[in-house]
């Protein structure tokens, strides 16, 4: 079948339309109702303002994370309305536990309520679900990997809404993304010192943009962009594969008589002769219905290896969604009779997956730190690209065993530095002319960063003359700076990458308070 049930309505949609206007005459515009369920599953924006504005609020209420002292009961009632109308009847609150980085199956931990209790006189159900049972929660502490922060005899666990990021609907459960807390507040969970290394990250940040003249209403924040890369093979052979079942790679076996030589499936057509398109068709479908924005999708180097990338955004956000991802990978693969392995090292002999962290930090006026053209505006001062670059470089020189740290898993371990890059030493690349230009600054040369774009002339009149970036790309070092944004390379598919994070914030915080 060439694309899955899920998404044949939208595929449906997309052709009637199509068959619509052709009949009607050539439109004016594209039109979106194909796709008007996409979000439609996340409490956000337009469609939170829909239901919100029922009950005398609207989305923007969202956007200060003081409504859960506020506005608690009046939210609940618009997200159980939501919830009602879209076939859902039951809730958790959604964490990262402590640890759960390859250390058990799923990267996420939830208990799920029904929405419902049994009216004590009538005996007839009733809704159950109001401001307190929205922002918070209780559960057992104890038994995820902890550290000895827990025991059987001092085991509670604490919920709390993180306003960060987005509620969601799957199925018949919405999903409240939640830190996980002890009773005295230390951190059961991967998200509450990503958090915390958010609060660090601005507080200092602004410190230094202030010392170099530019002074802002609202935090600096990092953004960031996950590549996704996976192996689809089919079921039937993973199923003969005890070691693939049990450790996610092979343990045992011959190399294949022909491997990724020839670099033949690298971007090669997605075809519908196998289930791999219709697979990543509905993983698409499924995600952008939840508000995930999976834009990109292509085959990788490997054979059976392929890629999925979504837009930037707020870090938070990013790694929930990633999340998501990963467990509607797993589960979408099955229905078409497909194994995804994330595992970085599935196979020897040919390349592993990873999950690039393309890092960036934003002014919430829209500047980016990173971006020469951006920052030089915004600050008016042409000293604060070259000291914030070199607090970011100070920061991996002085802090790499982190960097090397927050990566570590027995998979990456067996993926790093072999056959392919980037090496297991952590390290970063500039480029050569913005090295050149902070080598001149060290000097004393106080001219601004002004990089040229290349223009390229293939000789020919049916392609144009065109420009390309300054700077190569640069797919050996583990942590390349791109125009814009440092891309952590070394990072590994499988990962939870919430520690990644903060530890690239926290050094850079670390930094940019020392630099202040």
């Amino acid at each position: 079948m060439f694309i899955a049930s899920s998404g044949a309505r939208s595929l449906f949609l997309r052709n009637a339309v199509k068959t619509s206007t052709t009949l009607s005459g050539a439109r004016a515009f594209a039109s979106m109702e194909p796709y008007s369920d996409f979000g439609c599953h996340v409490f956000k924006g337009a469609v939170a303002d829909e239901y919100l504005k029922r009950h005398g609020l609207d989305a923007s209420v969202l956007k200060d994370p003081t409504w859960t002292k506020t506005h608690a009961d009046t939210v609940a009632a618009a997200v159980l309305d939501w919830a009602v109308d879209n076939g859902a009847n039951t809730y958790c609150h959604w964490f990262q536990p402590m640890a759960s980085n390859g250390v058990r199956h799923g990267l996420s931990g939830q208990v799920q309520n029904m929405m419902l209790k049994f009216d004590s006189k009538t005996h007839k159900p009733a809704w159950d679900f109001d401001g307190k049972t929205l922002i918070k929660g209780e559960t057992d502490g104890s038994s995820y990997p902890n550290g000895g922060l827990r025991a059987t005899h001092c085991a509670g666990g604490y919920l709390a809404v993180d306003t960060s990021s987005d509620i969601w609907l799957r199925g018949d459960t919405i999903f409240i993304p939640a830190a996980f807390v002890s009773y005295y507040g230390a951190a059961l969970d991967e998200k509450t010192p990503l958090l915390r290394s958010n609060e660090a990250l601005s507080k200092h940040g602004k410190r230094l943009l202030k010392a170099l003249g530019y002074e802002f209403e609202g935090p600096v924040f990092a953004s960031i962009g996950l590549e996704q890369e996976i192996f689809l093979i089919p079921r039937d052979a993973y199923y003969k594969r005890p070691d693939l079942q049990l450790t996610g790679r092979t343990v045992l076996g011959r190399f294949p008589a022909r491997g990724q030589e020839m670099c033949d499936h690298y971007m090669a057509p997605l075809s519908s002769t196998t289930p791999a398109l219709a697979c990543m068709q509905e993983i698409q479908e499924e995600c952008w219905r939840i508000g995930i924005p999976l834009k990109t999708r292509h085959r990788e180097v490997a054979p059976n290896q392929f890629e999925f990338a979504p837009m930037f955004g707020f870090n938070t956000t990013q790694i929930d969604q990633n999340i998501i991802v990963m467990q509607l990978i797993e589960e979408i693969a099955a229905r078409h009779g497909l194994a995804a392995l994330l595992q970085e090292k599935p196979f020897q002999g040919v390349n592993g997956s990873g999950k690039h962290n393309n890092w960036s930090l934003w002014t919430s006026t829209g500047a980016n730190l990173l971006n020469p053209a951006s920052i030089n505006k915004a600050s008016g001062n042409p000293l604060a690209l070259p000291v914030i670059m070199a607090a970011i470089i100070s920061a991996v020189d002085e802090y790499g065993d982190l960097l090397r740290m927050a990566i570590a898993c027995p998979g990456n371990d067996f993926r790093l530095g072999a056959c392919e890059a980037p090496p297991a030493i952590v390290s970063t690349y500039l480029g050569e002319s913005m090295t050149a230009y902070l080598e001149a600054f060290r000097a004393g040369d106080k001219a601004s960063y002004n990089p040229q774009a290349k223009t390229i002339d293939l000789g020919t009149p049916f392609v144009l003359p065109f420009t390309v970036p300054a700077e190569d790309r640069n797919r050996t070092s583990p942590l390349p700076y791109g125009g814009g944004r440092f891309e952590f390379r070394a990072v590994g598919s499988s990962q939870n990458v919430s520690l990644v994070n903060t530890v690239l914030n926290t050094i850079t915080a670390a930094k940019f308070d020392e630099f202040a």
